[in-house]
């Protein structure tokens, strides 16, 4: 129907309903006499963006110690007090079992190899650690760990913490305390031979035990540390040195690769340790080797080989010296005793060593310093 056809009634309505029509309208196109803008205030700029939030800090994966397991109340008030440091960090603490009492018993019983397989595909199956974490290893732990870099390394290490790790094993077992029932069953089993076929498959301690006046012995039948640590028995033509372990012959030369990708190497040694025999395994020191293995061993402790002055270190047969000439190794001391974290220690190496931020813009990256370790924490022997 044309406009001009509407009937007469409905024109004669018209005039009072198109005052309210435009009045209604009119509230979105009014505009307010009182504005008025000067030529600077059109010129400003509009205010920047928000910032986008910044992405989570780099993960962290947490092996608990000997005697310890990875729900005990210890470990989750650790753990909460790194989430506190770093709001926002997603922290996996490591476990043989669920059952969290099995766990326990696996850090005395059971065989380290297939333990350390078992974490990698732990680690590889959580989406949280796909981008690469940092790693923190609390004693035996800590060598475990290493071992997982040089084994297997996907997803990778970035850092890597060890607190009073034995990378050179131990000279002698830990002692029990009365009431510890699994330590006492352990070093009692050990007491038939750290390097019987039992004990190098099911003593986790006997697996690392570096006994440096039986050191042909550890060659031979060491299933765990002499491979780490790509030590081999050197073939001088007795049959007699032939590896009854089953490990490899040759240096892996993969070992060296992959440990030499991290970013950095932190070990810790407790100043008062008496756990670990000797203390300097946690900076892969060690009892120098007698002349003469036939010789009978002496009551006094030998002298300490220091990190530098290993074969290990000095042919660079794990990656070690690599990194520590990338300035990537920091040896650190702990007042106290075996395991006894105080704030003073693990605070500082938490905020520096953990809980990175990934940032794409290498100048906002920069920018982020890293907390100073006190002077008298850092060593170099």
């Amino acid at each position: 129907m044309r406009l001009g056809a509407l009937p007469w009634s409905i024109w004669g309505l018209l005039p009072f309903y198109i005052p309210s029509i435009i009045a209604s309208r009119g509230e979105d196109t009014r505009i307010d006499p009182t504005f008025n803008r000067s030529e600077a205030e059109w010129s400003k700029p509009p205010p920047p963006p928000e910032p986008l939030p910044l992405p989570p800090p780099r993960p962290l994966v947490i092996w608990h110690g000997l005697g310890d397991q990875y729900a005990s109340p210890g470990m989750m008030d650790f753990i909460e007090l790194i989430k506190q440091t770093h709001p926002g960090i997603f922290v996996h603490s490591v476990r043989i079992s669920d059952e969290p009492s099995s766990d326990q018993r696996a850090g005395w019983f059971g065989n380290v190899n297939d333990q350390i397989a078992q974490v990698a595909e732990q680690i590889a199956s959580i989406p949280e650690l796909q981008s690469g974490f940092d790693a923190m290893g609390f004693s035996q732990a800590g060598q475990f760990l290493r071992a997982y870099v040089e084994r297997y390394n996907s997803p990778p290490v970035r850092n890597l913490i060890t607190f009073g790790s034995q990378h050179m094993g131990i000279s002698d077992l830990p002692g029990c305390r009365p009431t510890d029932f699994l330590c006492r069953a352990a070093r009692s089993a050990a007491g038939a031979g750290v390097y019987t076929y039992y004990a190098q498959h099911h003593l986790v301690q006997a697996q690392y035990f570096r006994d440096h006046n039986h050191y042909t012995s550890y060659l031979r039948s060491s299933t765990f540390l002499a491979d780490i640590n790509n030590e081999i028995a050197e073939d001088d033509g007795d049959d007699d040195l032939t590896n009854e372990s089953g490990m490899q012959s040759s240096r892996n030369a993969t070992y060296a690769a992959n440990l030499a990708t991290l970013d950095n190497f932190v070990m810790i040694l407790f100043d008062k340790d008496q756990t670990v025999v000797p203390k300097e395994s946690a900076w892969f020191g060690s009892y120098e080797l007698p002349d003469d293995e036939d010789d009978s061993p002496t009551t006094d402790a030998p002298p300490i080989v220091l990190m530098r002055q290993q074969p290990l270190y000095k042919e660079d047969w794990i990656g070690l010296r690599t990194l520590d000439e990338q300035g990537k190794v920091h040896q650190v001391v702990c007042n106290g005793e075996h395991m006894r974290l105080e704030e003073a220690c693990w605070l500082p190496i938490v905020e520096r060593w953990t809980g990175d931020i990934e940032m794409d813009d290498p100048d906002t990256k920069d920018s982020q310093k890293s907390p100073a370790i006190s002077p008298l924490l850092l060593q170099d022997w």
